[in-house]
Formats: structure tokens, sequence, C-alpha cells
């Protein structure tokens, strides 16, 4: 685990960039997930059935839309879904 103390967008840049690079993981969403949100290349959208009120927007207050194309889902017994979306091409909304 590493913990970033300076700019995380330039930070992903560069682990993304190297050779060995891994997959980086965003657990959550908020702020984080809105300033990175053009460094993401995959959602991974769980969804339950149950309405638990109100919470923390998924990509904060300030972001622009983007464009994700579904690639799978699967259900579980109970309602539960799990989702996984690639970027657009271009990144538009349609």
């Amino acid at each position: 685990m590493t913990v970033v103390a300076g700019d995380v967008v330039e930070t992903v840049r560069a682990l993304k960039a190297e050779d060995s690079a891994l997959d980086i993981y965003l657990a959550g969403g908020g702020r984080l997930a809105g300033q990175l949100l053009d460094e993401i290349d995959e959602l991974v959208i769980k969804r339950y059935p149950v309405v638990a009120g109100a919470g923390l927007p998924a990509f904060g207050p300030d972001f622009s839309p983007r464009g994700f194309s579904l690639d799978a889902v699967r259900s579980f017994e109970g309602g539960n879904l799990v989702e996984w979306y690639s970027r657009k091409a271009g990144g538009g909304v349609a």
C-alpha cells in the first residue's frame, strides 16, 4: 500500500506508464474518484436491492459526464448485481 500526499492524478499517470504496471484499484468514490475520472479505464459497479438513504456522490461534486460501455453483468440470489463497464472510445456520452 502507498499513501500519496501530493498530486494523485500525476501519481496514477506515472504508475500507469510503468512497463510492469499492475492494475490500480480504487474502492469507493467521492472526491478522489472524481479527481481520477479521466484515468479510470474500467468501472465495477456493485448494486444491492436496498434503499439506505442519502450518501456520498460517486464522483464528487465537480465532474463532467464520461461515457462507458457495459461489458458484463453478474446477478446473485437476492438481487445483488455486479456490472463491468469499459471507457468508451473518445469518452463521449451517448
